[in-house]
């Protein structure tokens, strides 16, 4: 009695003859990324208040709290974000890495698109600048202590140019981009991603720098859609995060130190997450 072949499950993603476009990424619900947005901000809310009340009961000072306080409050923001997303696609399909870009693009051309989106970026910035006559400069570093002691100025360092540029990416770029643009296309959920991405900025970054940090945010969303990865945008955000950081800190070499190093710790840890994410 003759059997039959035993059937191989398909690769995840499936595999495609070049050259053919495939939807891969489950059709997220255009208006579960404001729910996804507002779950976020109250997660990050949440986290932060319990991480003041610690604070307190251990004895701090709130007025002026010691850096480890703002540090791990702004990592559950992070984290924050990072969980809404992975929740809310979850409500769809079961989420998979490359839901959310986490997925190989061709290097060269991406390289391109970055260059060509800095560049736009910088230009914009620039000529937004001297029209509004802007002299200020990003006090993150003082916000966070990082000008305290070294190790503040590690970490900090690292929630900067490292964390923050994975955990916004995976969440604006990979999960609320990506959701609007089932509503009405590319381009009016890029300039919504953008507007949101700049707003959240606000307090963080001074208030005449928040139209080219969304300016930045719809770069960020067409790197993405073109690429259909979320690398290149995570690299472009964590170079943006070093070169503005290191200016704020009155850095020379250790600029381009800092941008190769995160780059470096970036990729590990995707590495890490692909690999543990089944």
């Amino acid at each position: 009695m003759s059997t039959a072949p035993p059937t191989l499950a398909p690769p995840d993603p499936p595999e495609v003859p070049d050259g053919i476009e495939v939807r891969r990424v489950p059709a997220w619900r255009p208006w579960s990324s404001a729910l996804a947005l507002i779950a976020a901000l109250g997660g990050a809310l949440a986290g932060g208040l319990v991480v003041y009340v610690v604070a307190l009961i251990a004895g701090a000072n709130l007025d002026n709290p010691p850096p480890a306080v703002d540090i791990m409050a702004t990592l559950l923001q992070d984290a924050a974000f990072v969980g809404a997303a992975i929740v809310f696609a979850a409500m769809v399909a079961r989420p998979r890495p490359w839901h959310f870009g986490l997925r190989s693009t061709r290097i060269a051309p991406a390289v391109g698109y970055v260059i060509a989106g800095y560049l736009v970026f910088l230009a914009f910035a620039a000529a937004w600048s001297a029209l509004l006559n802007l002299h200020e400069t990003d006090d993150v570093v003082e916000q966070l202590g990082a000008d305290q002691s070294a190790l503040a100025l590690v970490a900090v360092t690292i929630l900067v140019c490292v964390v923050a540029p994975m955990a916004e990416e995976f969440f604006f770029r990979g999960y609320f981009f990506g959701a609007l643009r089932n509503w009405r296309g590319l381009w009016p959920a890029a300039l919504i991603t953008g507007l949101v991405f700049g707003g959240i900025h606000a307090g963080s970054a001074p208030v005449g720098f928040l139209v080219p940090l969304a300016v930045f945010g719809v770069i960020l969303c067409l790197i993405y859609h073109v690429t259909r990865s979320l690398y290149p945008c995570m690299a472009l955000h964590c170079i943006n995060n070093s070169i503005a950081f290191g200016v704020g800190e009155h850095w020379g070499w250790e600029i381009p130190v800092v941008a190769l190093g995160s780059l470096a710790v970036i990729a590990a840890t995707i590495r890490t997450v692909q690999r543990a994410w089944p």
